[in-house]
């Protein structure tokens, strides 16, 4: 499973991720942020979990399963410019400010601002086509959780 998603990853020209690799490729890029910082603490953890049961309507041990396999996963992955763009291909426009959203949710969960976590938070933004203000947004709604 990993294999195969890996090679499109990396793959030239990324195809369209089918819907089950596009919600781990997004679980890996939690992951990714909430290592960012080189503290990949519990909190952080926790609320990946959330997030995840929360957006696939998951029990938190299916949720916790995802994230172990995202783990693996964002261990492997590319860089996160292409991984990016692998999720921006299977997520709609309109989704991705509540991407960003749970992304800025994992980054503050430990309730530091860190300055690799908000590198990679204004890159990822970015790559999803998303405006600085609309990821402040997405960061403002985040902190309200």
């Amino acid at each position: 499973m990993f294999d195969a998603l890996i090679r499109r990853l990396t793959a030239p020209k990324t195809d369209r991720l089918p819907e089950p690799d596009a919600d781990l490729a997004l679980a890996a890029l939690l992951v990714r942020l909430a290592r960012a910082d080189g503290d990949y603490s519990p909190v952080e953890i926790a609320r990946i979990d959330k997030v995840l049961g929360a957006r696939h309507g998951l029990a938190p041990a299916a949720a916790a399963e995802m994230r172990l396999q995202a783990e693996v996963l964002e261990q492997e992955a590319p860089d996160t410019v292409r991984f990016t763009r692998a999720i921006k291909e299977g997520t709609a426009l309109e989704e991705r400010s509540g991407l960003v959203q749970a992304m800025w949710s994992v980054a503050l969960a430990d309730d530091s601002r860190d300055a690799a976590e908000d590198q990679l938070m204004r890159l990822v933004a970015n790559l999803l086509g998303l405006t600085d203000q609309q990821s402040a947004l997405a960061r403002q709604k985040a902190s309200r959780m």
